[in-house]
């Protein structure tokens, strides 16, 4: 089966105490719950920082500049809405000093699938007691703070 091809964008947002903000997604399609970070594709026309900006502002209410890309994998995997991608994902690092969220902005899917976040700190990743995105973020995430 070929999969589609999906440029997406994913933040690193952490907080002042060092902890990174994670969604927990509940498939509706049977699989496991797990934990990602903020992100999503890149629309048509759109850049990479573009869509880190749009993301960052959708599914938290944070205005903030994305900075330069730090990381950069292509990953294959099923999304949300079933579809089988290989994404061609960047990464972001944005620090902010909010405890709380908002995510008034988030789509009709995203409201049923995202309706868990928490801060962790990368020590406690493991301790979500579920499969967490991307997998080396602990990795990635002593690399950067």
């Amino acid at each position: 089966m070929s999969r589609t091809p999906r440029p997406a964008a994913r933040i690193l947002l952490v907080d002042g105490d060092g902890r990174i903000l994670m969604f927990r997604f509940t498939p509706e399609d049977g699989r496991p719950p797990f934990w990602c970070t903020v992100g999503g594709a890149v629309d048509p026309g759109e850049s990479y920082e573009a869509a880190a900006r749009r993301e960052l502002y959708e599914e938290t209410g944070i205005i903030a500049d994305p900075g330069p890309e730090i990381f950069r994998r292509k990953v294959d995997f099923l999304t949300i809405e079933g579809v089988e991608v290989t994404a061609d994902e960047r990464y972001f690092l944005v620090r902010t000093d909010a405890r709380e969220i908002d995510t008034g902005a988030h789509t009709e899917l995203e409201q049923r699938v995202m309706q868990q976040w928490r801060w962790v700190a990368p020590a406690d990743l493991a301790a979500l007691g579920e499969q967490y995105f991307p997998e080396d973020l602990p990795q990635m995430l002593a690399e950067v703070l």
